[in-house]
C-alpha cells in the first residue's frame, strides 16, 4: 500500500534519511521506499548538507548522535540555508531532555530506537499534515 501524503505527479514526498548505523539507514529507506516515498539517504549529515538535493527535501527524518554533526546541529544547518520542510529525530538516547532541545530546534516529534515502523510513519503522516 502506497502513502500518497502530499505527493503529487510533478513532486512526490521526498524523505532525507541521515543515520550513521548501515542497518538502520538501510532498513528505514526500504521501509519508506515501499511506502512510495521518495528517498535520499545519507552516511552522514556532513554529506547530507553537501547535497544540493537536499534542500528540496520535505521532510528529514535524523538520528541525534552521529560522528560529523548531531543531529539538532543538522536541522540548525539545514533551517539556515532556507530549508523549511517537517524535521523528524530519531535516537537511541531519548530523554526529555534531549527531547525538550528537540522541539527547541524545531523538531516535531522525536521516536526512540529501537525504530517502530507504525511509530515514524504516523510522525511523517503528522508533520506533513502540519507542513501541508
Amino acid at each position: 500500500m502506497s502513502v500518497h501524503i502530499g505527493q503529487s505527479s510533478r513532486h512526490p514526498f521526498t524523505i532525507l534519511v541521515s543515520d550513521d548505523d548501515p542497518g538502520v539507514r538501510r532498513s528505514t529507506q526500504l521501509m519508506l521506499r515501499a511506502q512510495g516515498f521518495r528517498v535520499q539517504a545519507y552516511t552522514s549529515g556532513s554529506a547530507l548538507l553537501a547535497d544540493p538535493r537536499s534542500l528540496h527535501a520535505d521532510c528529514l527524518v535524523v538520528d541525534f548522535r552521529m560522528p560529523d554533526i548531531d543531529g539538532l546541529s543538522l536541522l540548525e544547518r539545514l533551517r539556515a540555508k532556507g530549508w523549511c520542510g517537517c524535521a523528524i529525530m530519531i535516537s537511541a538516547y531519548h530523554d526529555d531532555a534531549l527531547e525538550r532541545e528537540a522541539r527547541r530546534v524545531g523538531f516535531e516529534h522525536v521516536i526512540a530506537k529501537p525504530l517502530i515502523a507504525r511509530a515514524l510513519l504516523e510522525a511523517i503522516a503528522c508533520s506533513a499534515r502540519n507542513h501541508g
